[in-house]
């Protein structure tokens, strides 16, 4: 795969003072997430491996960091109008709290494969949410219909600069946190993620390897960038249902970040993204969704190759329907599924 270990200046819409500036917008919304080693990983993999624990948002996914910076980068008539966006679950939880938070209407809208375990979220919360179409695409549809009827705003949830900028403030806490950190496991969709962690990090440190991690079943990413240019795929039931989603056939950021930044990408089985959520219910008490579970299957996958320093895990989120957690605690809880690790 073609990519450098910097953004060419001459192309670069987004850079680290941007970055900089989402840190100081959003503090006053949200706070600094924990980063733990996790000790039997480590001890796997023969090198410190810490966890960065986006699941401990109140909307339970680092979603809510672009968001904030997005929505409070409105003037106030942008925000008398409200605002409305598009998304697989966790982005949607994002921008109405942030938008209830600070007084604005938000009208979410969202596709029938959205698990139950968000849309309950997204009414807890008091959203409007319109229901529209099969897959994120035609959400987005409505989505800028909302906008062309209403001159509601529309919070896209990744290819947007502020919105990148806002998730690349985990880049920055990393830095603070692990400032010797060598290879970073980011969970990869319509790159928003890993866009903004990269930049953030590559920006201090080229050599710091970023790997992507995606379910095997539409990972439309990864289909574009082996096509050089952006693709649509049919959506395909997966665990990781946060990843689903296209990436716009007009992408203007996503795409050419992640081809200049990300060094490797791995595809996840959904055997291994089960097990890999049982793994984190058995050895750390942790509930996290399918999403987030790709980059703790990647790190016990042979396919994953770290340099010589210490590996950081983003753990992207926890949205994930109680029934699933059942399902997967009677099917993969106790079972060794660690036996291709180091």
């Amino acid at each position: 795969m073609e990519h450098s270990n910097h953004v060419r200046k001459e192309n670069r819409d987004i850079s680290i003072s941007d970055i900089w500036s989402a840190k100081k917008k959003i503090s006053s919304l949200l706070h600094k997430t924990p980063l733990i080693e996790s000790y039997i990983l480590s001890e796997k993999i023969g090198r410190p491996v810490y966890l960065k624990l986006e699941n401990t948002h109140n909307t339970g996914s680092f979603k809510v960091r672009g968001a904030a910076n997005k929505i409070l980068s409105l003037s106030e008539e942008e925000k008398k109008r409200g605002v409305v966006t598009f998304s697989t679950g966790n982005h949607g939880l994002a921008v109405a709290h942030v938008a209830k938070k600070l007084g604005i209407e938000a009208v979410i809208c969202i596709s029938n494969r959205v698990p139950k375990a968000k849309i309950d979220s997204l009414k807890r919360i008091g959203a409007t949410i319109e229901i529209y179409g099969d897959s994120q695409d035609a959400a987005g549809e409505r989505c800028y219909q909302l906008e062309r009827e209403k001159g509601m705003t529309v919070v896209p949830p990744f290819d947007d600069p502020y919105v990148i900028a806002g998730q690349g403030t985990i880049g920055l806490e990393l830095l603070e946190d692990v400032p010797d950190l060598t290879d970073v496991i980011i969970p990869l969709s319509g790159g928003g993620l890993l866009s903004g962690i990269s930049l953030t990090l590559k920006s201090n440190d080229p050599g710091i390897k970023i790997t992507g991690v995606s379910m095997e079943q539409s990972a439309v990413m990864y289909e574009s960038l082996r096509a050089g240019k952006p693709v649509q795929l049919e959506e395909q039931y997966t665990l990781a249902d946060s990843l689903l989603g296209g990436i716009g056939l007009a992408n203007r950021y996503t795409f050419r970040l992640v081809q200049q930044l990300m060094d490797d990408i791995i595809l996840i089985p959904e055997k291994e993204i089960a097990g890999s959520m049982a793994f984190m219910m058995d050895h750390h008490r942790m509930i996290m969704e399918g999403a987030a579970a790709t980059s703790i299957a990647a790190l016990l996958d042979d396919q994953f190759t770290p340099q010589k320093g210490p590996i950081v895990v983003i753990i992207s989120g926890n949205n994930v329907d109680l029934s699933v957690v059942q399902d997967i605690l009677h099917n993969y809880s106790g079972k060794d599924i660690t036996k291709h690790t180091r």
